[in-house]
């Protein structure tokens, strides 16, 4: 589905991606896990066209996408669910779910995929009415993966979404990533700080270190490596 191929992404004149190569195919859920300041939330904004890589290819279901507007990515099913959750505050759930959905016209099916988001979370249905700003923040990144979904994305980009949030939730919100994936089989590429939890529901996984990707496998040999867990397990 996803092809990144050698791409060189700069802020100005800090080199902050340095050769990445990755690959997902259609229905996995592939993990990115290393330090802050790795380059992973940097890898997901080249996909995403927000910080477009200096050199290098991406190619989405076949067709090249570097050079594209965000929208455009977007457009074609790539939808990022971004670090900090970033929903409108003063918009209510409801609201802000619609607006996950602004480029579809099958208003019925937006209903019907509404209807679904507050089975997935029974507490977004109790605060439909609320303004999302003053949700808790296990809450706010419900509704953000929320919104995400409204899209329909083909591929979905989870940036952090475990993070600052209470261990109760945590389980919560990878228990729904894995329910997701394996219900509408939505592809999904997660970058997250909690790399024992991300390992444990991702089919494979890519460690990054400087901004260049150190290690792939799958998950189950990345989480009984002794590199990783010395580095990222705590073990």
């Amino acid at each position: 589905m996803l092809k990144v191929k050698s791409i060189h992404t700069y802020y100005g004149g800090i080199h902050a991606l340095k050769g990445v190569s990755l690959e997902l195919a259609e229905g996995e859920i592939v993990t990115l896990i290393g330090a802050n300041g790795a380059g992973k939330s940097t890898t997901l904004m080249s996909i995403s066209g927000v910080v477009p890589p200096r050199y290098g290819e991406i190619i989405f279901m076949g067709e090249p996408i570097v050079g594209l507007s965000p929208d455009a990515i977007f457009a074609r099913g790539i939808v990022q669910v971004p670090e900090g959750r970033r929903i409108f505050p003063r918009l209510t759930v409801t609201e802000n779910l619609e607006m996950g959905a602004y480029l579809r016209s099958d208003r019925q099916a937006v209903r019907r995929d509404m209807d679904h988001i507050f089975t997935l979370f029974p507490r977004l249905a109790e605060r439909r009415r609320q303004l999302g700003g003053t949700l808790s923040g296990g809450e706010q990144q419900m509704l953000a993966i929320s919104r995400g979904l409204m899209a329909r994305p083909r591929l979905l980009l989870l940036d952090e979404p475990s993070l600052g949030l209470a261990p109760v939730l945590v389980q919560l919100i990878f228990e729904t990533i894995e329910r997701i994936n394996r219900e509408s089989k939505t592809t999904i590429f997660l970058v997250e700080q909690n790399a024992n939890m991300a390992l444990r529901i991702a089919h494979r996984g890519y460690v990054m270190e400087s901004g260049a990707i150190a290690m792939e496998d799958t998950s189950a040999n990345l989480l009984a490596s002794e590199r990783v867990k010395a580095a990222y397990l705590g073990l």
